[in-house]
């Protein structure tokens, strides 16, 4: 029953996860018709209806819902064991999807993945820009970029980056006419450059600690950006302070270009972590990617 029902159940769960036949067999590789005629047949022989069809939709029924749960997670980790023996050769090979926000992309993966995927032609790496939490296990990723109070237990956690510190920052002609903040929550009485982030639910709220205190201030300002980019260009506009990590605005700093303030309630904290599932299959590929991105001060 097995050999007949293992190669319709893998369609099923592709249709069922797509919701629609037209794509699932673009996605498998046949017709449509022959797709559905497979699955009227897998529910013969099972006895039972595993899809609700309407003309928009195709959705799983209860019993389509507990194959989903309990068998589908059984056949992926049978084609990640299938994908591992296929990397296994003398020279990694196969597809990495990592995600992570732009600036760890920029500043920590490409400074050292550019010399992996020079030495390794038949490794492939997928980088994904995303300032939320994603559910990496969820989304099909193998591995994804945070911050280490940002990542999720139950995950196997690597440092790749060194200590991180952000800075509120100004040009110098904003600084003139509007002076120094003398603590964190001065900054309500300027002009800022507000961050939008999901994983804060909205608008950043900008953080800070002194001496074991942490303060959370809600700035105000004409610009808001979810990402970080643009807040440096506008502070050096002199759109208001900016709150940016440092590497961003360390050569501004030293040029003139913008002034920091409040440093003294800016501590440095460890910086970023590539984590991913302990089931995560240590294949070739990924082995010399973790080692590649693993950081040594």
């Amino acid at each position: 029953m097995l050999k007949d029902n293992i190669s319709d159940l893998m369609s099923f769960i592709i249709v069922a996860r797509e919701g629609s036949f037209t794509r699932a067999a673009a996605q498998i590789g046949v017709s449509q018709s022959a797709l559905s005629h497979a699955m009227r047949g897998l529910e013969e022989r099972l006895g039972m209806r595993l899809l609700t069809r309407t003309t928009r939709k195709v959705t799983p029924t209860t019993e389509g819902t507990r194959v989903l749960e309990r068998i589908a997670p059984r056949l992926d980790e049978i084609g990640e064991e299938l994908q591992a023996l296929i990397e296994m050769r003398d020279r990694p090979a196969g597809m990495i999807r990592i995600t992570a926000t732009d600036y760890a992309a920029d500043t920590v993966l490409w400074p050292k993945l550019f010399p992996v995927l020079r030495d390794y032609p038949d490794l492939k790496v997928e980088v994904i820009a995303d300032y939320g939490l994603t559910d990496i296990i969820g989304e099909k990723f193998d591995a994804g970029v945070r911050l280490g109070e940002s990542v999720a237990d139950g995950m196997i956690a690597v440092r790749i980056g060194p200590d991180f510190r952000m800075l509120v920052v100004g040009s110098p002609d904003y600084v003139a006419e509007h002076g120094h903040p003398g603590s964190p929550q001065e900054l309500t009485n300027h002009v800022c450059i507000n961050l939008r982030l999901p994983t804060h639910g909205g608008l950043y709220a900008w953080e800070f600690e002194k001496d074991g205190r942490e303060i959370r201030v809600r700035v105000d300002g004409q610009l808001t950006f979810n990402y970080v980019g643009p807040v440096v260009a506008a502070a050096l506009e002199g759109y208001g302070f900016g709150y940016v990590p440092e590497s961003l605005v360390e050569e501004h700093i030293a040029a003139g270009r913008l002034v920091s303030v409040l440093e003294d309630w800016s501590p440095p904290f460890p910086g970023y972590y590539l984590y991913y599932p302990h089931r995560r299959q240590a294949s070739p590929a990924f082995a010399v990617l973790v080692d590649a991105l693993r950081y040594n001060p």
